[in-house]
């Protein structure tokens, strides 16, 4: 399955650039002086889950079509406008606790290059077909807004500005490595083994971060998903840096069916201890840093109204 966001537990998915405007989505949106087609799903099927289980899973399938298991709507919101879950707020409790199942066809054409992964600033066309479901099959209709909340500013812990023993800067070339990998007879090459360090990219699973060449700012971004705030980067640090964050999280995974109790739980090929450090101390401990609690400006998305969609 391409471009999966799996969640488990507690487990959320990651967020990112927001759009300031009015999002009820519609059919059309005006761009450069011109009316553009909203991408849109050809077919959707929407049915209720009710197997009460914590998997989560959305994706695109090989020839784009859409599945997603055991959503709540929060999920489908969150994903469609790249939300961290603080930064939607109100509507009904429901959006939390309904799950669904849902099927959904791409346009004819659209094949393997159809992808809900964004690249920039703007929405992929996954996402605006995802926002435009939302608006046709549950009625949603939401607003942008600017509140002043609580955030963490991530600083340097250290006054000597010292690094942690698991926070260096990088040395490699990722863009380099990027192009030579578009070349490569095959495809790119595998993801590091579960345990194995990043030489790019992020990889994020419960109780462990693994990053390579990456800005403390997109390190910001990714470890608010954990801390339920906006975080900011004001460390002063530029360029890219490779990190490896191990820490106990809040809700610990279930254990795979037959593992002992004696053992330890293991989530994506990694063993979490369950006497670890919180991802507080983590933070400070292991990358020489530290999230400091203030107040400024968080983009929020409120919920004007949402119906339950009929069933298939």
């Amino acid at each position: 399955m391409k471009a999966l966001l799996q969640g488990i537990g507690g487990v959320r998915a990651l967020a990112a650039a927001l759009l300031v405007c009015v999002l009820g989505v519609g059919s059309r949106a005006q761009q450069a002086g011109q009316t553009v087609e909203t991408p849109r799903f050809d077919v959707v099927s929407i049915k209720p889950n009710t197997s009460r289980t914590n998997m989560v899973m959305m994706g695109v399938q090989a020839g784009g079509r859409f599945t997603a298991t055991n959503v709540t709507l929060r999920n489908l919101i969150t994903n469609a406008y790249r939300l961290q879950p603080f930064q939607l707020v109100g509507g009904p409790n429901w959006l939390a606790s309904d799950r669904f199942d849902i099927l959904a066809k791409t346009p004819e054409g659209a094949g393997d290059a159809f992808s809900f992964q964004q690249t920039g600033q703007e929405p992929s066309a996954g996402q605006l077909m995802l926002r435009a479901m939302l608006a046709d099959r549950f009625k949603f209709q939401a607003h942008m807004e600017t509140r002043e909340l609580p955030i963490y500013s991530l600083v340097l812990a250290r006054g000597d500005g010292k690094l942690g023993p698991k926070l260096t800067r990088s040395t490699t070339d990722c863009a380099a490595l990027s192009a030579a990998a578009r070349g490569r007879p095959g495809g790119p090459p595998p993801m590091p083994a579960p345990g194995q360090p990043m030489v790019c990219g992020m990889r994020i699973g419960p109780g462990n971060i693994s990053a390579g060449g990456t800005p403390l700012a997109q390190v910001a971004t990714s470890l608010a998903n954990f801390v339920g705030r906006t975080i900011v980067d004001r460390t002063g640090l530029s360029g890219n840096f490779d990190f490896e964050l191990t820490y106990t999280p809040d809700q610990m995974p279930a254990r795979a069916p037959g593992t002992p109790a004696d053992q330890p739980v293991v989530a994506n090929g990694v063993a979490i201890d369950p006497n670890g450090p919180s991802i507080f101390t983590a933070i400070q401990e292991q990358l020489g840093l530290k999230l400091e609690s203030t107040k400024g400006p968080v983009e929020v998305l409120v919920v004007d109204s949402v119906e339950h969609p009929t069933e298939d």
